[in-house]
């Protein structure tokens, strides 16, 4: 069995690639016939650096990921998939990948197509929206989870819902040392003639030193041949931002408490031969960490380990495996207790002795060879256990299951009695910005659609509402303003040619969709008195917005001949657009690519179902075709950023990626279906709705299960947060328009399975 490693390494100073490269050693030790590395096993490392060239690897790292470079995932994981390793180990811990909390791991492990074993470093008990999203889906995309402690455990069934069955506890490991029997460490001058209080390990602030320092005038004055030796180098994070500014504080602590004669600084990082030697030249460890957060330490895994006696704070991992008395345990930042706890020890050498030789025993099971077979014994059973086909299959098949609950919940919220509210700070309405004509027209086909599928009290009572706005914001002459604040003023004299389509478009299809009289015939009344401002129309997206209005109107009144007229009239426009810019390489109606990309062949789709016009169909098949060519080539849709847009020549934009884009695209998709009948747009409307539950260029949800919102974009670094009118309706639409396709799936399922079984 071949293993790939994903992790930091070595030379980079990180405690989880220090873990990486023991596990490397561990599983590789326990085939003692073979060489000390594996054949054909290998490392892919991340580096914090943008030069490639930064470390000099080992010859078992054999390929580099810059964290912040979202190629080098996608490259590394082709990589591994071209390789002969049987099986991926996934060290885990937010801050080494790139992107919001590292979400750049997630697009990598959706492409692997290697079993998969994740080590989870850090389980958060209160994670923010993209990290509970990111353990999860790297629990979906796993063969099996691990994690070093039961209150891991317990955080991943009851905060992040994971199944118990997925999770395996395989404690930390630590090094397969045994106390020197001359120890060179007991003769430097921090250690010589002293009893040695001992921290090692990266420093930083939250690692809690200043108490063990104010602990000491207490201790020095029962006990004067203390010493307290800090061994390790400042975090590299923390020189980057402020230098030795915490190291500096803790002297000047020491100074101003009499004690600067008992605080040593040793500043290196250690091998485990070194560190080991330092543990047993000590009398006491000590980890004075500020909070109960922390899950995994290394550090004190080392420190029992080696035979040490500990005395912490009782931070998780610590109440663990210091049970049994094991270790003693002080409350945070109580430097008394801290001080009374280790002047008793210091006092009772049989008491000391009695926790080194339980904390020995103890680690004699925790030795890396014993946790790497452990890891065997995983990486094995997920190797047999694997099969590529379930992957491919998992997202092939049109699945309502992974569809979340229809809510309104987050649209009442955004909703008062004037309209519904543009934006939201996070789940948040802000009334600051008032509130616009797209939006509520948005609203009110969402809420016409909600109402049609089943019968909902909760839409139908939300369909006066946005009428109402419409009417509010139409002129005296017909036209439309967009934008009101929350005080109900007119912010605008007229609005976008956009908004006026889109109002066009809500009101044609509420027109066709209620069953109350009164609704259709204020509503056709607000739609005829905006008829004459069709021919006003110059911009190709307010043209094919208010074509998806007609044509739902004419589903109504087949026979009204000036309104069919219009439709032509407007077709027409787009058809000339596409005849004066299309070319082989480019099969579009304008130069560039901009935003809303669906809503013109999506409108030709409706137009040609009116007409029967079989040039507009054309058209509209290869410019749908030209569109899903560029934004779902990957295998998932990655519609055209708004940053600087896709002129022909240019280079495609991946970031900010817009919710509109995807509802345009899952509504163009199902046109595409009930015109045509291919099940082939059914596969790539159910591949677009997928955009908002997570397969993205991110591989993160939008849509949030606790509001029933959608975020309002996918951005470089993660996700939009904020989660506005647009954004959550573009997701309902596209929900809605789902479901009413699998009232068809009758229809489509039958070739579905057939290409299923042939696989």
């Amino acid at each position: 069995m071949k293993i790939a490693y994903i992790s930091t390494y070595p030379p980079r100073e990180c405690g989880i690639a220090t873990f990486n490269q023991n596990l490397v050693k561990a599983i590789a030790s326990n085939f003692p016939e073979r060489e000390t590395l594996l054949k054909g096993d290998f490392v892919v490392a991340l580096t914090d650096s943008e030069n490639l060239q930064e470390y000099e690897y080992p010859e078992e790292v054999k390929y580099v990921v810059r964290q912040n470079h979202q190629k080098d995932y996608i490259r590394a994981a082709n990589f591994i998939n071209t390789s002969n390793a049987d099986v991926c180990i996934l060290e885990h811990e937010f801050g080494i990948y790139g992107g919001e909390s590292g979400i750049y791991i997630l697009p990598f492990i959706n492409r692997l197509e290697k079993p998969l074993l994740s080590i989870l470093h850090t389980v958060l008990k209160d994670p923010s929206y993209v990290q509970r999203i990111i353990i999860r889906e790297i629990a979906e995309q796993s063969a099996k989870i691990i994690v070093m402690s039961q209150r891991a455990v317990e955080f991943l069934t009851e905060i992040y819902d994971i199944p118990a069955e997925k999770i395996q506890i395989i404690e930390h490991g630590v090094p397969d040392l045994e106390a020197p029997a001359i120890n060179p460490v007991k003769n430097l001058t921090p250690f010589k003639n002293h009893r040695v209080l001992l921290t090692f390990g990266l420093i930083s602030r939250n690692k809690g030193l200043e108490t063990v320092v104010r602990a000491l005038p207490e201790i020095v004055a029962k006990h004067p041949d203390v010493m307290y030796v800090i061994l390790g180098n400042t975090h590299p994070g923390v020189i980057k931002n402020s230098g030795e500014e915490y190291r500096d504080h803790l002297k000047s602590l020491a100074a101003q408490l009499g004690v600067s004669q008992n605080l040593a600084f040793i500043n290196k990082f250690v091998s485990e031969e070194e560190l080991i030697q330092y543990l047993t030249a000590s009398e006491i460890y000590v980890t004075p960490y500020l909070n109960e957060a922390q899950i995994t330490s290394g550090t004190l895994s080392y420190a029992v380990g080696s035979g040490a006696a500990v005395v912490s704070t009782p931070y998780w991992h610590a109440q663990e495996l210091l049970a049994d008395n094991r270790g003693r345990l002080f409350d945070f930042k109580n430097c008394d207790e801290l001080a009374n706890i280790i002047t008793e020890l210091l006092d009772d050498n049989e008491a000391l002795a009695e926790l080194k030789e339980n904390a020995y025993e103890y680690g004699l099971h925790l030795r890396w060879p014993v946790i790497g077979a452990e890891y065997i014994r995983e990486a094995q059973e997920a190797s047999y256990a694997h099969d590529f086909r379930d992957k491919i299959l998992k997202n092939s098949i049109v699945d309502p299951e992974i569809m979340p609950k229809f809510s309104l919940k987050h649209v009442l919220r955004l909703t008062d009695d004037t309209g519904i509210v543009q934006h939201a700070k996070y789940g948040i309405p802000n009334l600051k910005e008032g509130y616009c004509l797209d939006d509520n027209s948005r609203a009110l086909i969402m809420a016409s659609m909600a109402y049609e599928r089943n019968n909902s009290s909760e839409a139908y009572e939300l369909l006066p509402v946005y009428l109402s706005y419409i009417h509010y914001m139409q002129c005296e002459d017909g036209n439309f303003r967009n934008f009101l604040s929350f005080d109900r003023r007119y912010l605008d004299d007229v609005g976008s040619e956009d908004s006026f389509g889109r109002t066009v478009w809500a009101l044609g299809y509420l027109i066709a969709l209620t069953s109350s009289n009164s609704y259709r015939e204020f509503a056709t009344e607000l739609f005829h008195r905006s008829f004459p401002h069709f021919k006003a129309l110059v911009h190709l997206r307010g043209m094919a917005n208010t074509m998806i209005g007609i044509s739902a109107y004419l589903k109504i009144f087949p026979t009204d001949e000036g309104m069919l007229n219009e439709m032509n009239r407007l077709t027409d426009q787009l058809v000339a657009a596409y005849e004066k810019e299309h070319a082989d390489d480019w099969e579009w109606f304008e130069e560039k690519l901009t935003y809303d990309n669906a809503i013109l062949p999506l409108a030709l789709l409706h137009s040609c179902e009116v007409t029967g016009n079989e040039k507009v169909k054309k058209i509209a098949l290869k410019t749908m075709g030209f569109l899903d060519k560029l934004t779902l080539a990957n295998g998932y849709l990655s519609p055209v950023g708004n940053d600087g847009w896709y002129y022909r020549g240019g280079v495609f934009p991946t970031f900010d990626q817009q919710a509109i884009e995807t509802m345009a695209m899952v509504l163009m998709h199902f046109q595409a279906y009930q015109i045509f009948r291919k099940p082939e747009y059914i596969e790539k409307m159910f591949l677009c709705y997928r955009w908002f539950l997570g397969e993205n260029t991110l591989r993160a949800p939008l849509y949030d299960h606790e509001t029933k919102g959608c975020c309002d974009g996918l951005l470089p670094n993660g996700i939009n947060r904020n989660q506005g009118a647009e954004s959550t309706l573009a997701y309902l639409i596209s929900h809605l328009t789902v479901l009413k396709a699998f009232e068809l799936e009758y229809e489509y399922n039958k070739v579905q399975h057939k290409r299923l079984e042939s696989c």
